[in-house]
């Protein structure tokens, strides 16, 4: 029993004492700012463990949301309305541009999942209350750079995600909405080591 324990203290000691290294497991959390492709903006927040492939490289599945107001163009008229939080799981994986075990490193990566799309509450000082929005998941994708420091990250990434349809209560389409959004956000993570001595 002794040495299952060493031998668990050890490899933890390991994970978490050592630079970046190759199969190691990571966690992120990350908070920040959304600016829709269309105006408007809001938060997001997103946590997403990865693995280590090399060690200036990995994968994970980054599950997110944003909650957004945009701003919304129905019959070439443009108004404002509430969003309740989209949701997103998308794999990605990042290419770290790490060299002389510095502990500041540049990434760049990309991504691609599914997007759920949020309900449209329309502002009260509009008449378009009788408009919905095609709610339906769509998939998308994510390209991002940034940077580490240590164990902690800042990063720019922009979400392209299709358009939904507004229609009527006749069902006729009267307008789109843009899903897509820039994200800028900071954060930090736990585990896999960590960029420089």
């Amino acid at each position: 029993m002794k040495k299952i324990i060493l031998t668990v203290a050890a490899v933890f000691a390991f994970g978490f004492a050592n630079a970046q290294k190759e199969g190691s497991f990571r966690v992120g959390l990350d908070l920040g700012y959304t600016i829709p492709s269309n105006g408007g903006g809001g938060i997001l927040l997103s946590i997403e463990p990865k693995y280590n492939l090399k060690d200036n490289m990995n994968v994970g599945l980054r599950i997110g949301s944003a909650a957004m107001v945009r701003d919304i163009a129905t019959n070439g008229q443009s108004s404002s309305a509430k969003i309740s939080a989209n949701g997103s799981y998308v794999g990605t994986y990042d290419y770290y541009f790490n060299n002389s075990g510095k502990s500041f490193v540049p990434y760049v990566g990309a991504g691609a999942g599914y997007y759920t799309i949020a309900n449209v509450e329309f502002d009260s000082n509009n008449n378009n209350n009788q408009v919905a929005l095609d709610a339906s998941g769509k998939m998308g994708g994510l390209m991002r750079a940034g940077f580490e420091w240590g164990k902690f990250r800042m990063g720019l990434e922009y979400n392209l995600v299709p358009k939904s349809t507004l229609q009527n209560t006749a069902g006729k389409e009267v307008g789109t909405i843009a899903n897509s959004y820039l994200g800028i956000h900071l954060g930090f993570y736990v585990g896999g080591g960590k960029w420089g001595k």
